[in-house]
């Protein structure tokens, strides 16, 4: 017999443990080279874990389990042969997960079917592993996503499909009118968040500073170029990009925004590193959009977006969440008016969007109605000072309100063009 020792791989250089989140195989199965047997959280991200090879597996660590990097989980027992009949399993994760079978009939004319050749069939309805893992986290029901896989299957992605779309009222999971309690162990990833949000209030000297932005420039000029762009670019022109821009050119003057305490020194950077804060079903990540200084809107919006469709579909790795410089939230996408964010350490600051109200505002003397968008910046005292917090958020607001001055950083274009 030939017994090979599965170990928990290191998911990042300053990861020392990890958590077995679920299992998505039992004990005694057989499983495939490549095959998702787990699901591991760091303090940073859910992690797959696929089979290194072929075999019957004995599972050694129980879900709910913190075990350390290099620790052996499982073993597979590779000298053992394929249950007769069973196909081998795909390498996707939705297709590799165990579903509750529906009986299947056969009414073919071959008394002799091969069994490798028969078709399984889902109960319609019947989530994935990953699927039911979502909608119990959620409390979702069945009845409230769509199935797209095979026999109505609902996969991960139909779930988190149904939940970008929202729900009506109709659909919203009712009271039961019981006086029950439900206990649920918190992730190793929400215990870190929880950590590290208590943290920052203890540990910096955080304050909010607030300004207000009319959002009819961009709003205009994203109506007027928008099917240009995204036909161009074969991307979407979001507001993100700009507010990325924005940003990037308010750090290169004022740099201590963009730096961080280390002991008794601060350390400045010459690159602007800007996390963004998505919405995953595992809860707020925040991948890195690298260099975003050097980028175009495009690029920008191309790296949100591919980023943004890692943390989705749970394939963010640490690497792509270190390392940032200044983070960017955006609460208006869940209509928040006004909120205060909570620093992302060791950063020393972070910008909050909020949604677009039109609102009455005096322009030149007249009363107006315009898209404002109220937007926030909390920071570190220790190292920024009110004047430099204040003249960013204002310079921030400035490009916003003046677009094209981005073309030319934060100068006015028309001074550009006079060699003022």
């Amino acid at each position: 017999m030939s017994v090979l020792e599965m170990k928990v791989p290191s998911p990042g250089e300053s990861i020392s443990e990890v958590e077995i989140a679920q299992w998505l195989v039992s004990d005694g199965d057989y499983v495939f080279k490549d095959q998702t047997i787990a699901e591991v959280d760091s303090d940073k991200a859910t992690l797959e874990l696929p089979a290194e090879q072929s075999g019957l597996i004995t599972l050694k660590a129980a879900e709910g389990d913190v075990v350390r990097v290099g620790q052996v989980v499982c073993l597979i027992d590779t000298s053992a042969a394929a249950p007769e009949g069973k196909p081998e399993a795909p390498k996707t994760e939705e297709k590799t997960e165990e579903v509750k079978l529906a009986p299947v009939s056969d009414k073919t004319s071959n008394p002799n079917p091969d069994p490798i050749k028969k078709e399984i069939s889902y109960a319609s309805g019947t989530p994935s592993v990953a699927a039911a893992k979502i909608m119990a986290e959620n409390g979702l029901s069945s009845t409230q996503v769509n199935g797209s896989g095979k026999d109505g299957r609902i996969t991960k992605q139909d779930v988190v499909t149904a939940m970008s779309a929202g729900f009506s009222t109709s659909d919203a999971q009712t009271w039961g009118g019981s006086r029950k309690q439900n206990r649920e162990k918190m992730s190793m990833l929400r215990r870190k968040i929880a950590e590290r949000l208590v943290s920052v209030k203890n540990e910096t000297a955080m304050l909010t500073t607030f300004n207000e932005v009319d959002m009819k420039p961009i709003m205009d000029l994203r109506a007027k170029y928008k099917d240009a762009f995204a036909k161009h670019h074969e991307v979407n022109l979001g507001f993100m990009s700009f507010f990325t821009k924005a940003v990037t050119e308010a750090l290169n003057l004022f740099p201590t925004v963009n730096g961080q305490i280390d002991g008794n020194e601060i350390i400045f950077h010459d690159y602007a590193d800007i996390g963004i804060a998505v919405s995953s079903p595992k809860g707020l990540m925040v991948p890195v959009v690298r260099n975003a200084e050097q980028m175009s809107l495009a690029e920008i919006e191309r790296e949100i977006k591919r980023l943004a469709i890692k943390a989705r579909d749970g394939k963010i790795t640490p690497d792509d969440m270190s390392g940032g410089t200044f983070t960017i939230t955006n609460g208006g996408v869940f209509g928040s008016m006004l909120s205060t964010p909570i620093i992302n350490p060791p950063q020393s600051a972070i910008l909050g969007m909020h949604n677009i109200v039109e609102r009455p505002v005096a322009v030149n003397g007249q009363v107006e109605i315009r898209p404002i968008m109220y937007v926030a910046l909390s920071y570190d005292h220790r190292i920024i000072d009110g004047k430099e917090s204040v003249g960013f958020l204002v310079k921030v607001k400035e490009m916003l309100e003046n677009p094209e001055r981005m073309l030319f950083g934060s100068k006015d274009p028309h001074a550009v063009l006079l060699g003022l």
